[in-house]
């Protein structure tokens, strides 16, 4: 019953072929069985979820429905405040930290219907693509439990490949939901910036970061945002269009559509298996009736504002904190943070201002983008980070993620859709690239893609 889809779930409950406490029990007993060995869900709710299920089933036998995710369990991410649940932040300083309020995605998600089961394991402060911290360890690949599941979305991406939930939220600012996404061979979708809010007593109008939907398949991506996309007043930048409108059909004639193909994103070092599998994409969405052509951008503007407008981020989100208390990767975001100057704040918007409109006549040409999501497969889960592609040294611990942080600067909405798997069994997934506030079109030819391609039927060994 856990690898349902969403939607299948829900039919079972609104025909009440199966209730809310039997659902409950048996994703909860996947938890018990794989949790263990992925550490995945860090913080289990099991009574206070088991009380809602009930609460659910009462609502069913009296004929209400209280939205498109009713008694459906998901997990949300550690870095989403959840009201009179631990929210760690995946930081020491913050180990027994309980809110008394919901972030707005988990809001919304719970307003729907939706049964929280947990919270999903996250890098400090979501720093880094990989998904490990001082208080819970590392998040282990479900399809090689000896590598990365990505991150910082890692715990969300493990927890919903080994069925653990069947829906889960999570954030990207350099790739956090995307990388994990393609590793871990699941589906999410970074949105365009507004589109789900996110209200921010410090960083209201930073659109870097933003929170988004994971999930097992594009359909059940689609419900997701259906219920967390909306207008929202405490969220300057907030989109005012009703998240209703991704809860339509999502299949399309993709007779015509141009669509722009970038093996390397002009020149990024991309590892020979991971560049082997992807070279695959351009074929299937060809045969489904597209024009694709291949393509040499230049997205070097996008290195120097992305780490500019990070770091100053950085500096005002966490530069308050006591610096001895955190992990080594905040620590040096924030002095890089400090270190940042008017002038590069001034170069950065320049930067990013000309590479927007550079990409808006570029999608006057093309409808999409198709790109590898990340440059390399899931790496060692002892290794801190990447640190070399096909025998290139990189600088830091970011640059591995460049494929998809370059991204990140556009304001564009991506979806990371698997695309295949390396000799040795390692996921791949594929980023679809639109323009701006074409979340919707993005999320149908992701759909399209995933029908095609069958990959993410393909079950993890972590069974």
């Amino acid at each position: 019953m856990f690898y349902l889809t969403a939607t299948e779930m829900l039919e079972l409950l609104r025909t009440r072929q199966v209730s809310a406490v039997e659902l409950l029990d048996a994703h909860l007993r996947r938890i018990e069985e794989v949790n263990p060995r992925v550490n995945a869900i860090v913080t289990l709710v099991a009574e206070r979820a088991l009380e809602e299920a009930r609460e659910a089933d009462r609502d069913l036998a009296k004929g209400l429905w209280r939205g498109p995710l009713h008694g459906l369990p998901v997990a949300h991410k550690d870095l989403a405040d959840t009201a009179g649940i631990r929210t760690t932040y995946g930081s020491r300083l913050f180990a027994d930290h309980v809110p008394d309020t919901d972030s707005p995605i988990v809001r919304r998600m719970r307003e729907a219907g939706a049964i929280t089961v947990g919270k999903t394991n996250t890098p400090e402060f979501g720093t880094g693509s990989h998904t490990v911290n001082e208080l819970f360890g590392a998040t282990r690949n479900p399809y090689d439990l000896s590598r990365s599941a990505g991150g910082s979305s890692g715990g969300a991406a493990a927890a919903l490949a080994t069925g653990m939930v069947p829906l889960a939220d999570g954030s990207d600012m350099g790739g956090s939901l995307r990388n994990p996404a393609s590793f871990c061979n699941v589906v999410g979708l970074r949105p365009t910036p507004g589109r789900v809010p996110a209200p921010s007593p410090s960083a209201a109008w930073f659109t870097l970061g933003v929170p988004g939907p994971m999930a097992r398949t594009v359909k059940d991506l689609a419900l997701l945002m259906s219920v967390v996309a909306g207008f929202d007043v405490a969220s300057p930048l907030s989109i005012a269009e009703s998240g209703t409108v991704f809860g339509g059909p999502l299949e399309e004639d993709l007779t015509g559509l141009r669509i722009a193909w970038s093996p390397d994103l002009g020149g990024l070092p991309v590892d020979t298996e991971t560049a082997k599998v992807t070279a695959d994409a351009p074929a299937v969405l060809a045969e489904l009736g597209a024009q694709v052509e291949r393509v040499d951008l230049d997205l070097s503007d996008a290195e120097d504002a992305f780490r500019i407008y990070r770091a100053w981020y950085y500096a005002l989100s966490f530069g308050d904190l006591p610096q001895d208390g955190l992990g080594p990767n905040v620590r040096w975001n924030v002095e890089q943070g400090r270190g940042v100057t008017g002038a590069d704040l001034a170069r950065a918007e320049r930067l990013r201002s000309g590479l927007y409109q550079r990409m808006n006549d570029f999608f006057g040409t093309y409808d999409f983008l198709i790109a590898p999501v990340s440059q390399v497969p899931p790496f060692p889960v002892d290794a801190p980070y990447v640190s070399e592609i096909n025998g290139e040294a990189l600088p830091d611990y970011l640059a591995w993620m460049r494929s998809a942080y370059w991204i990140s600067v556009l304001h564009a909405p991506a979806a990371s859709v698997p695309c295949g798997f390396t000799a040795d069994g390692l996921p791949v997934g594929v980023q679809i690239v639109g323009r701006p506030f074409a979340d919707l079109r993005v999320l149908r030819l992701a759909h399209a893609f995933e029908q095609a391609t069958g990959h993410g039927a393909r079950r993890p060994a972590c069974r």
